[in-house]
């Protein structure tokens, strides 16, 4: 049986072989993430069915290989909480997802445990257990770490075991384990942890449709994204986000103009930082106007969709109380937006798979006028017109 704490190679390559025998192994990890732009993962933890050990990633001279080929196994079912964050170390790490995967926060939500249930949440109500929480924020790159430390880590695996079971009971017993395939779909694409730093410029916030001030944004925003990366520090580090806004609607030659521009200081306008910038800002303004990066096209929503969009809102609920769903995996405002103006052609999400069959298909009734809404006592009837 491995120790609580895994520091050498040749235990964790015993351990990983014997957990590659399991139908299933849950997985946490503890990273830190304010001072680097890649997570830095401090420690991982796996449990099997009967034990359970953090690995300390840390430690002189260990070989992550068998963990890696752990996840990477497709005969072994891997659980997480929350798995996008924990995922995206190790597509960093390894370049694939770890595969299958079971999230137990979307399989919360899809059972009706609420909206982005924490783990604490599921482990009092499934597990009957209270977590000690007082370790979550400390410092997980200092060695050595303390008793309560490992103790509160494994917590985090053990009782995922049984979180897991119960939910996976609660799936068979609805029929909905096809609805949590669907969810996973985008958690086990690598391409969802992958940032482009071509595509960098998408999530500023330039309010504009000007093509060539969001083709400065997208030249200088892939500039700091790849020197991010390349330094491994955060973005804001390199220039901050209102800076490269500010830079992309003023669109400087030189580093005299550069300098002008708020948030810059001289040292860094007249630094490698500022030429690169320059450089950047220059082949943007140079490009064909046709070559300019395109805004994210929305549809412009007409006036007065308001009461619409509340009795949507009402279906939504309903419906959500009714299957034991969290709202917020049906259907979100923007979606009932969409609905309200464009019915069928709205292309959201809640007119898709298992979500048009919950609520899609009952929306589009609504908005067209074949579904009424009454109130008897302290309940909602949900009124097909079209049967009556």
């Amino acid at each position: 049986m491995p120790m609580a704490m895994i520091t050498d190679t040749e235990t964790l390559a015993a351990f990983c072989d014997r957990l590659s025998n399991e139908a299933f192994v849950t997985v946490d990890t503890e990273f830190m993430r304010d001072k680097t732009y890649w997570p830095k993962l401090c420690l991982v933890q796996l449990g099997g069915d009967e034990e359970a050990s953090c690995i300390d990633v840390l430690a002189d001279g260990i070989d992550l290989s068998p963990l890696y080929d752990l996840m990477a196994n497709e005969a072994v079912l891997k659980i997480f909480h929350a798995a996008r964050q924990d995922v995206e170390i190790f597509v960093n790490l390894t370049g694939v997802t770890p595969k299958p995967m079971f999230d137990t926060q979307i399989a919360g939500m899809v059972c009706g445990f609420g909206e982005s249930v924490g783990y604490e949440t599921l482990v009092n109500s499934l597990a009957k257990q209270n977590l000690d929480k007082g370790s979550r924020f400390t410092d997980w790159s200092k060695r050595p770490l303390t008793e309560r430390q490992v103790t509160y880590a494994l917590g985090d695996v053990t009782h995922l075991r049984v979180v897991y079971r119960k939910l996976f009971a609660q799936l068979e017993k609805n029929n909905r384990s096809v609805w949590l395939e669907e969810e996973n779909a985008a958690l086990t694409n690598e391409a969802t942890y992958i940032v482009d730093p071509q595509s960098a410029w998408k999530r500023l916030k330039a309010r504009t449709k000007d093509g060539k001030v969001l083709a400065v944004l997208q030249g200088v925003a892939a500039w700091r994204e790849i020197e991010a990366q390349r330094k491994d520090v955060p973005r804001n580090r390199i220039v901050r986000d209102d800076t490269i806004i500010d830079i992309s609607h003023q669109a400087p030659r030189n580093v005299e103009a550069l300098e002008r521009v708020r948030g810059m200081t001289k040292g860094l306008a007249n630094g490698r930082y500022g030429l690169e910038m320059i450089k950047a800002i220059n082949t943007a303004l140079d490009l064909d106007p046709s070559e300019y990066p395109k805004p994210p096209v929305k549809k412009d929503l007409p006036k007065g969709l308001g009461p619409v969009v509340d009795l949507l809102k009402v279906l939504l609920k309903f419906k959500s109380e009714k299957n034991d769903v969290a709202q917020k995996l049906i259907a979100n405002t923007s979606d009932l937006e969409h609905l309200a103006a464009f019915g069928d052609e709205a292309g959201v999400v809640s007119l898709k798979g298992w979500r048009r069959k919950l609520f899609g298909d009952d929306a589009l009734k609504l908005k067209n006028g074949d579904l009424a809404l009454a109130v008897r006592g302290k309940n909602i009837k949900v009124i097909d017109l079209t049967k009556e």
